[in-house]
C-alpha cells in the first residue's frame, strides 16, 4: 500500500502547482401548500448543502485529477441528511483514447422530462424527485474516439441503491418505500458487476447514440410489504436486466428534435418504452434579446400501469424563455398529462444570478387531479414551492 500511495503521489504532484478549485454552498427552503397526508410530515423544510470541487491537470494536460464531495444537512428528512463522493476520477486522453478510472458521473440522453436511456449512474432521489441528480458511479470507462465514431466501454464493479425519503420526508410515496429492507434478484446484491457499451456519432445535424447495459437495474420494481414495525411500505427490488437503447437528437433550423428509445429484459416480460418530441425556438422574440422555446414530448411504455415509471402513457407540453441577459434568466415552465386517466403536473423552474458569486433558484410543483390509480397519487397532497440561494466561491 505504501509503494501504491508513492505512486499516486509522485503522479498527482507535478499537477498540484496548477491546481483549481470552486466550490458552492445553498440554503434551500421548502414551503407545502397542503396539509401532509401523514401526520409525521411536515408545513415547511430548511436544508443546507454544500459542493467541493478540486481538479489539476499534468503530463501536458494528457492526464487529470478530479474530487468533488457533495453533502446536505436537512431540517426533517435523515435519509436526505447525507453526503456523496459525486466524483474522484483519474483521467487519461491522447491521440483518440481516453480511460477513467475512480467514482464519476455519465449522462446519457436528450430528451427534457424523462432521461430513459441514462443508466450508467443511480438516481438520487432524496435530492430532487425530478431524476436529475445522479450519484458517483464506480467505473473503469474506456473511450475511443475514431472517424467511424465514439465507442465507450465500462466495468462497474458494484451497484448503489436509490435512496428515499424517510417517514418524516416530503414529498414521498403514501406509503413509504423502505430502502432498508431492499432485496436483490442475484445473491451477490450490490457487488454484482454490470457492463455497458456505447457507440455514438455525429451525422451533419444529427447526433445518434446506441448503447447495451447489463447488470442490476437501477430502477427497482417496488412491492408491497410490512416494514418490522408492521407498518405498510414498499420494498424495492433490483432485477439483473440487459437493456438496449437508442438515442438521437437533430438541430434543424429553428427545430431540434428529440427521441429515447429502449427494448429491456429481466424485469419481468420484455418491454419497449419509448418518448421523444421537439423543442422550437422563437429567437429575439419582441425585438429584444430573448429567446423563447415551445416544447412538447410524448411518453410511451408498453407497460401501461405496470410501469415502474410513473410517466407510461403522458404529454408534456412547456415553454422555456431564456432573457440572454447578464444575469442568466431563465424560466422553464409546463404541464404534463396522463392521457389515460387524466393526471396532471405542473412544474416550473427559474433561475437567475445576482453578481458573479449568488444565484437565485425558484421551483413549483402542483399535483392536479390525480387518480388512485396513478403512481404519483401519494403526492397528490405535496404541492410545493422551493427557493434556493447559492453562494459560489
Amino acid at each position: 500500500m505504501r509503494g501504491l500511495s508513492a505512486v499516486l503521489c509522485a503522479a498527482l504532484l507535478p499537477g498540484l502547482a496548477g491546481a483549481d478549485w470552486r466550490g458552492e454552498i445553498a440554503l434551500e427552503g421548502r414551503g407545502f401548500t397542503q396539509a401532509p397526508v401523514d401526520p409525521a410530515q411536515h408545513d415547511a423544510n430548511l436544508s443546507l448543502s454544500g459542493e467541493i470541487e478540486f481538479h489539476t491537470r499534468w503530463d501536458e494536460g494528457r492526464q487529470s485529477f478530479t474530487l468533488k464531495p457533495f453533502a446536505r444537512l436537512d431540517q426533517h428528512d435523515e435519509e436526505r441528511t447525507h453526503a456523496d463522493l459525486r466524483e474522484a476520477v483519474w483521467l487519461y486522453h491522447d491521440d483518440g483514447l481516453e480511460i477513467r478510472l475512480g467514482v464519476t458521473k455519465v449522462f446519457w440522453g436528450v430528451t427534457e422530462v424523462y432521461h430513459l436511456v441514462d443508466i450508467i449512474n443511480q438516481t438520487d432521489v432524496v435530492e430532487n424527485p425530478d431524476g436529475e441528480q445522479k450519484l458517483g458511479q464506480p467505473m473503469l470507462k474506456l473511450s475511443l474516439e475514431r472517424d467511424w465514431g465514439t465507442l465507450d466501454m465500462f466495468y462497474l464493479p458494484w451497484f448503489r441503491e436509490r435512496r428515499y425519503p424517510s417517514l418524516e420526508g416530503r414529498p414521498r410515496t403514501q406509503p413509504r418505500i423502505a430502502a432498508e429492507l431492499a432485496d436483490y434478484e442475484n445473491h451477490r446484491r450490490q457487488y454484482h458487476p454490470d457492463f455497458a457499451l456505447r457507440w455514438s456519432r455525429s451525422l451533419g445535424d444529427w447526433d445518434l447514440g446506441v448503447a447495451h447495459f447489463y447488470g442490476t437495474g437501477r430502477e427497482p420494481s417496488l412491492t408491497f410489504d410490512l416494514d418490522r414495525d408492521g407498518q405498510p411500505v414498499l420494498i424495492p427490488h433490483y432485477e439483473i436486466i440487459h437493456q438496449t437503447s437508442l438515442d438521437v437528437q437533430g438541430a434543424v433550423g429553428d427545430w431540434l428534435w428529440k427521441l429515447e428509445a429502449l427494448y429491456r429484459q429481466g424485469q419481468g416480460p420484455s418491454f419497449f418504452v419509448a418518448t421523444g418530441g421537439f423543442e422550437y425556438t422563437f429567437y429575439g422574440i419582441l425585438e429584444g434579446s430573448g429567446d423563447l422555446g415551445v416544447l412538447t414530448e410524448l411518453m410511451w411504455d408498453e407497460r401501461g400501469t405496470e410501469s415502474t415509471s410513473p410517466f407510461n402513457r403522458d404529454l408534456f407540453l412547456g415553454l422555456r424563455w431564456a432573457a440572454n441577459d447578464v444575469a442568466g434568466t431563465e424560466i422553464l415552465a409546463g404541464v404534463i398529462q396522463d392521457w389515460d386517466n387524466g393526471s396532471r403536473l405542473f412544474n416550473l423552474e427559474a433561475s437567475r444570478r445576482m453578481g458573479n458569486a449568488w444565484k437565485l433558484g425558484l421551483q413549483a410543483r402542483l399535483w392536479n387531479d390525480v387518480v388512485d390509480s396513478d403512481p404519483l397519487f401519494g403526492l397528490r397532497s405535496d404541492d410545493y414551492i422551493e427557493l434556493k440561494v447559492t453562494r459560489f466561491f
